[in-house]
């Protein structure tokens, strides 16, 4: 196992890892949190070099991805850096990638009602805005879960305290402050309840989970 104590924070700068062979040739794993070796709970940065390929396959208790970089790809279309997907159980795809691309993955994580396919393009989605200086894009929610993207235009503080019952983080651009430390683009986040405010510079776009241990 792997950080899957959910009582104890975690911060891991994920460009400082080394890639992990997975079982499937050209695919990468640094992995974040894991239950076991190639199965359950999941949480990882995921590397397809280009013509990486898998299988049709599903995922038990569902998928959720990222995409970070390049353009990830299944047999529904090609989704460039920024997708956010939602595959639930029972939904089957073989994906792939033609030039390449760098993934968020999280695994076997969904609530058993929650049976929502879900893709969006959060490059080209309708943000709402915060106040002047910040704006959301709200991915998803089912019962206290909360999934969304933040983006700052000028330095800021954000209130994430309405995460009590759980938290991640993953910085895209920019840099966020907790307590006083720094974390910039790569860096992952998972802290048992949210601190009341966090810190964005200007320009900083972040993933936010909460309230889904």
């Amino acid at each position: 196992m792997l950080n899957m104590d959910l009582t104890q924070s975690v911060t891991i700068e994920t460009r400082l890892q080394s890639w992990v062979a997975s079982p499937k040739a050209g695919v990468w794993r640094k992995p974040l949190a894991r239950e076991e070796a190639e199965q359950g709970h999941a949480t990882s940065i995921v590397r397809y070099d280009p013509g990486a390929a898998f299988s049709s396959h599903g995922h038990p208790k569902g998928e959720e991805i990222l995409v970070l970089q390049g353009v990830f790809s299944d047999q529904t279309g090609d989704f460039p850096a920024g997708t956010y997907f939602r595959n639930s159980e029972g939904f089957s795809h073989a994906p792939f990638s033609h030039d390449g691309c760098l993934i968020l993955v999280k695994l076997y994580q969904f609530q058993a009602d929650d049976t929502e396919h879900r893709v969006i393009q959060t490059q080209s989605a309708r943000w709402s805005p915060v106040n002047d200086s910040l704006e959301q894009l709200q991915l998803h929610q089912h019962h206290d879960e909360q999934v969304s993207m933040w983006r700052s235009r000028k330095e800021v503080i954000v209130d994430l305290s309405m995460a009590d019952q759980g938290l991640e983080i993953y910085v895209l651009q920019g840099a966020l402050q907790e307590d006083g430390l720094r974390f910039g683009p790569g860096v992952w986040l998972r802290r048992p309840r949210g601190s009341q405010t966090y810190q964005l510079s200007a320009d900083t776009l972040i993933w936010v989970k909460m309230n889904h241990f």
